[in-house]
């Protein structure tokens, strides 16, 4: 056993590196050691209230390890009522460091697993297959809740001695299926795995977007590529997968969209760090859209606070409609106003486990193919309407001047003062939902049925934009969402 050794308070965000674990001295008489090829090292200690957001544990790995292997486990005392207990997340980093936006990561498990491997030839979901090379490496451990009196953990480093076995070369998907054309597609970008925290395989993933009727879907695992090379033989000319990435930061939850396979994008920040942006364009630079995820949700680090000067969407409805999308669908609805600049909207489903329903909602995508670069094309661009699921249909357009036509996502140009047709048409909602042709003004006409129609000039109505809603549960408040579209705008 060791114990805690002096600490070292390093990094931009709020780091603890802890005294080394060395290997050099192992003898079969340490306590907890293995036997044959193994060694084994303990280390106990308490992170007290207010520690810093990573912890660091340094591992001297010598030649010849062929596997790594770690356990963790810490203390979840009672507490009072609305004070929160222990909550510790793990990770770990290799020889070549843990500097933000570096070489080294090789995986996270956040709090869903409390033991992790990683050699050549395979790792833990999660986690990244590789040389284990001699170095200094790093476990990563985030207190991401601490109770009054402390957080008390145990970590376990066991190295394993051996030949290192040769690592695969990672299969991608492609980044095209076979398609209808210029049509619209359906799409779950907010999905997690076993390489996460999820309980689905990829294959039950693929499997419940194929009966969803999705056309696409996104790997979107907490702060980790490794599932990027787990799709393998389970896309297909009815499904594209892209993969991504759901970069979780103790100051809100952004999905990184279809980036070029194998790109890890950092967590480790927080909006008072001033790093976003530089992430926002890394997203960006490696092919892929940033989506802020339920910005408004109330789990610890969940509400988004980096602002919505770079994303390319938001995620405004996250599975089962609830108040928190109420409020993200008000907040977005507040940026509208000019048109320019604005933010598309996109609803996904961030199922888990069961019973949550892969695909509810979904964000339906007017694209040229289903390929990554079409799809992606028309989400940024706002082309795209979200439904609960794939029984229902949205037809919405705007018509004026001499027969110009706008839909979900563009500008009808024409005079301030002249008249604009506006038709919604759904079909597969249930029969009591109602209508909405809401504006910059608020909800302007409602109706039921399978159509409404109205007409309003630009200089009543900067954007409409339509809502279908099921009947109030509670008197006062608005229905839960059956689809919503984004904005037709108005005017020159």
């Amino acid at each position: 056993m060791m114990g805690r050794r002096g600490l070292i308070v390093t990094g931009a965000a709020g780091a603890l590196t802890l005294g080394t674990v060395s290997f050099a001295e192992a003898a079969e008489s340490d306590s907890g050691s293995g036997t044959g090829a193994d060694r084994v090292r303990t280390v106990r200690g308490t992170l007290p209230p207010g520690s810093p957001d990573y912890v660091y544990l340094p591992v001297e790995v010598p030649r010849g390890v062929r596997e790594i292997h770690v356990s963790y486990a810490y203390e979840k005392p009672q507490v009072p009522p609305g004070t929160q207990s222990n909550a510790l997340d793990i990770g770990i980093f290799d020889e070549r460091g843990t500097e933000l936006g570096g070489r080294g990561f090789r995986g996270w498990s956040g709090g869903a697993r409390t033991e992790f491997f990683v050699r050549a030839d395979a790792a833990t979901p999660g986690y990244v297959a590789g040389p284990v090379r001699a170095g200094l490496w790093h476990v990563v451990l985030g207190p991401y809740t601490t109770a009054p009196t402390g957080l008390p953990y145990t970590v376990t480093v066991t190295l394993r001695f051996g030949a290192p076995g040769k690592t695969p070369r990672p299969v991608y998907p492609p980044d095209r299926a076979k398609g209808r054309g210029r049509d619209w597609y359906r799409g779950d970008c907010h999905l997690h795995s076993v390489h996460s925290d999820g309980r689905r395989t990829p294959a039950e993933i693929a499997a419940a977007a194929r009966a969803a009727g999705l056309d696409f879907i996104n790997s979107s695992e907490h702060n980790t590529h490794a599932g990027h090379s787990a799709w393998d033989g389970l896309w297909g000319d009815d499904l594209l997968i892209l993969t991504g990435e759901e970069v979780t930061t103790r100051n809100g939850h952004v999905v990184a969209v279809s980036t070029d396979p194998g790109t890890f994008v950092d967590w480790r920040y927080r909006a008072r760090d001033n790093r976003f942006g530089h992430y926002a364009r890394e997203i960006r630079r490696a092919g892929g859209l940033v989506v802020p995820a339920h910005p408004h949700a109330t789990c610890i680090g969940c509400n988004w606070k980096f602002g919505f000067g770079e994303a390319d969407a938001v995620e405004v409805w996250n599975g089962p409609y609830s108040p928190e999308d109420e409020i993200a669908l008000a907040s977005w609805d507040n940026t509208l106003t000019s048109g320019r600049g604005w933010t598309p909207a996109m609803g996904n489903s961030d199922a888990h486990r069961e019973p949550q329903l892969v695909g509810m909602p979904q964000t339906v995508v007017l694209a040229d193919d289903l390929t990554r670069e079409a799809i992606l094309a028309g989400i940024r661009a706002g082309h795209s309407y979200i439904t609960e699921s794939s029984a229902v249909t949205v037809a919405f357009t705007a018509t004026g001047g001499r027969a110009r036509q706008a839909g979900i996502g563009e500008r009808l140009r024409v005079e301030r003062d002249a008249p604009v047709a506006v038709r919604l048409e759904v079909t597969g909602a249930p029969a009591d939902c109602t209508l909405h042709l809401v504006t910059d003004q608020g909800t302007l006409h409602t109706g039921r049925g399978g159509v409404a129609e109205w007409t309003t000039t630009p200089q009543y109505a900067a954007y409409v934009r339509a809502e279908v809603r099921r009947p109030p549960t509670v008197p006062g408040l608005p229905g839960a969402l059956v689809a919503l579209t984004n904005p037709i705008f108005l005017g020159g």
